[in-house]
């Protein structure tokens, strides 16, 4: 399959973070992904409707309708790409929209798609505006316009594209124009993953990395994944690399406990990061309102990586409330902390 995928991506570094990781492209990890629908955990209602699509497409014979995937880091839109390519037998064709500078790279890969090609654009949403407004045509009417000349010599000529699949995918998908996300015919929502999918996935993980892991061991891995498969995979390696060298390479809850605490992640899954928002909301700002800029200035990180990763999550466990006026914390994030909450002065 590797074979059919051509990749336009650039990793970072980071365990919490809305990027590819170099552990994520490991052979052994990626081996780990869901090649067709059956294989894949969890998303039951976005499973039914891509497989319905997808098999009314191949009856009429025709290329899949544009689909568009958002949610949370790492719960699995690329993952969903590959699949979608591998059910319709096609080719797949990676890249991001950061990545597409110039509306020249764009045009380069539209016009070497093949029928029923599959484009997937992660972080959709970052696509530069003078590229997205090709996209407009090469959804809708499979074709692009070229600019020959400048001036009282420009000359418009209309190339007629190959039919096509573009899966976008966006962690944030107020920040679409209207025009581009009217084109997609299909659009799911991806919500975290449940305790029991999460045991299920990485039982399948241990299985395929031939560990031996306890149902305890499944459920503490699960309860510290953050609701991710991405997250729980890798937290998977890194409890095998402890257990390797420290046990008797055997993953149970002991040394999840120990090969975890060394990486900073508690019993609910939460990171230094994590914890140092929570406690600069807190310390700094009396538990909140405060807005996202301060917090971010206060941390030294970008707003953008509280908002698309370590807010999603507190923000689904109840920790973090989302108000008109900024960020609060919550009284079970004092809890969790061990914090006393101040009473405010009337």
């Amino acid at each position: 399959m590797s074979d059919d995928i051509i990749s336009y991506s650039s990793d970072q570094q980071g365990i919490l973070t809305s990027d590819a990781l170099p552990i994520d492209q490991e052979p052994e990890i990626i081996s780990l992904r869901p090649e067709r629908l059956h294989e894949y955990i969890g998303q039951a209602e976005v499973l039914e409707t891509l497989e319905i699509a997808i098999e009314a497409t191949k009856q009429r014979g025709e290329a899949l309708e544009h689909v568009l995937l958002h949610g949370p880091p790492g719960l699995g839109k690329t993952t969903l790409a590959h699949i979608i390519a591998n059910e319709m037998n096609t080719r797949l064709v990676v890249t991001s929209g950061p990545a597409l500078e110039k509306g020249g790279d764009l045009i380069g890969m539209l016009t070497h798609l093949e029928t029923g090609d599959v484009l997937f654009i992660d972080e959709i949403h970052r696509t530069p505006k003078a590229v997205e407004e090709l996209l407009y045509p090469a959804m809708e009417d499979f074709s692009i316009d070229f600019i020959f000349d400048k001036g009282i010599h420009a000359r418009s000529h209309r190339f007629q594209l190959k039919q096509f699949t573009l899966v976008g995918a966006t962690t944030r998908v107020g920040l679409l124009s209207a025009p581009l996300r009217d084109r997609f015919g299909l659009f799911r929502s991806l919500d975290f993953y449940n305790y029991e999918d999460l045991e299920r996935i990485v039982r399948r993980s241990a299985v395929l990395l031939n560990l031996e892991i306890d149902k305890d061991g499944a459920g503490s891995l699960a309860r510290r994944s953050r609701g991710t498969p991405r997250i729980i995979n890798r937290l998977l390696k890194r409890a095998r690399d402890y257990s390797q060298v420290r046990s008797d390479g055997r993953i149970n809850v002991k040394t999840i406990s120990e090969a975890l605490g060394l990486e900073g992640v508690d019993d609910v899954g939460l990171t230094p990061l994590d914890r140092r928002y929570l406690r600069t909301i807190i310390n700094y700002y009396n538990g909140g309102p405060v807005g996202i800029e301060a917090v971010a200035a206060t941390l030294q990180e970008e707003s953008d990586t509280l908002v698309d990763v370590v807010e999603p999550f507190l923000l689904k466990i109840g920790f973090v409330m989302r108000t008109a006026a900024g960020r609060r914390a919550s009284e079970v994030a004092y809890k969790h902390l061990g914090l006393e909450k101040v009473s405010e002065k009337t």
